[in-house]
Formats: structure tokens, C-alpha cells, sequence
């Protein structure tokens, strides 16, 4: 699978024959932009959510795929890198169209999981390397992609509904194991 696109505050970036995204990273960090990257075409970010791709990834900020632009989405699925990039209208639309979509409280939660893993070995005084914290980061991301995506199927709703389902789910089991603390 290539990178075809890639924007930032600067501008966006396009070449229908993928390109490598480490050097795209280096270009960054000695120009401050992606703008400009060698062997790619300038796109406007407006443009990039609508050209054609396996996987889009809006990351940066919310509202960004809509009603207006999202039958124009040529995206085999979308993971929601940000907090609601998608909006609830985008949303049905996408649906209807049968694109895939990986729901931002799934897509972005290892930020938070990895939180978790240094909340918890601050309390222990036992630190993992960064293997172990990767290690553990896959194996919940993985279990946790599978749970949403088997209750979706198994239910007939969208992964975003799924992952809500879970949600209550896990919450449900908590308060019957843990019961309820003042």
C-alpha cells in the first residue's frame, strides 16, 4: 500500500503513484511543511479528502468530510485520526455508500491507552521500554478493532454504533464486577 497524499497547515501534497512517507517526514522537518515535497503535485486539503485512495485518514481537525463533500469521497474507508471528522450527515452518506468507517473513539484511543500504561507505572515505579509499551499498545488496539468490528457485523450497525455498543458493554461489566463507589 503507498502514500498518495498528505497535508498539513502548510498544504497538501499528491502523487497518484504513492511516494514514501519517511522522506515526506524528513521534507517536513527541514521545510516545516509538507508544501513542496519532491515528485508530488500541490493540493488543497478540500481536494485531498476527495481523491481517490484505499485508506483516508483525516487527522487534523473536525467537520472536515460533510453532507456537501461526502458523495464525492473516493475512499475504500476512512479512520478517523481525529475527534469527529466525519459529520453526522457525512456519516449517513458514507454509510449508504457502504464506505467503512473506523470511528474516531476507536481509531484514536492509543493515546490514551498509553496514557493509561504511564499513569500505571508511575503508581508501580516499574517503567516498560518502548517495545513493551508498543507491544501492549498492538495487542489492545488489535483486540479492541476486532470487539467493534464483530459486535457491527454481529448487530447490523455501522463500527461507529459498534464501538458505542461496546462502550456500554464494558461499562455494564464494570459496575456488575466492581459494583458502584461513592
Amino acid at each position: 500500500m503507498n502514500t498518495t497524499a498528505a497535508s498539513d497547515s502548510g498544504g497538501g501534497v499528491y502523487n497518484p503513484d504513492g511516494f514514501d512517507p519517511r522522506a515526506l517526514l524528513k521534507h517536513k522537518e527541514e521545510y516545516g511543511s509538507v508544501a513542496g515535497f519532491r515528485g508530488t503535485q500541490s493540493v488543497t486539503n478540500e481536494e485531498l479528502v476527495e481523491l481517490p485512495c484505499d485508506i483516508l485518514v483525516p487527522s487534523a481537525l473536525e467537520g472536515q468530510i460533510t453532507g456537501e463533500n461526502a458523495p464525492r469521497v473516493k475512499a475504500k474507508m476512512i479512520v478517523e485520526g481525529a475527534n469527529g471528522p466525519l459529520t453526522p450527515d457525512a456519516d449517513e452518506i458514507l454509510e449508504e455508500r457502504k464506505i467503512a468507517v473506523a470511528p474516531d473513539i476507536l481509531a484514536n484511543a492509543g493515546g490514551v491507552v498509553v496514557s493509561y500504561f504511564e499513569w500505571v507505572q508511575g503508581l508501580q515505579q516499574f517503567f516498560w521500554t518502548e517495545e513493551e509499551v508498543n507491544q501492549n499498545l498492538e495487542r489492545i488496539m488489535v483486540r479492541s478493532f476486532a470487539q467493534v468490528w464483530n459486535t457491527a457485523q454481529d448487530t447490523h450497525v455501522t463500527m461507529r454504533t459498534g464501538a458505542l455498543i461496546r462502550a456500554i458493554e464494558r461499562v455494564a461489566e464494570a459496575l456488575m464486577t466492581r459494583g458502584i463507589y461513592p
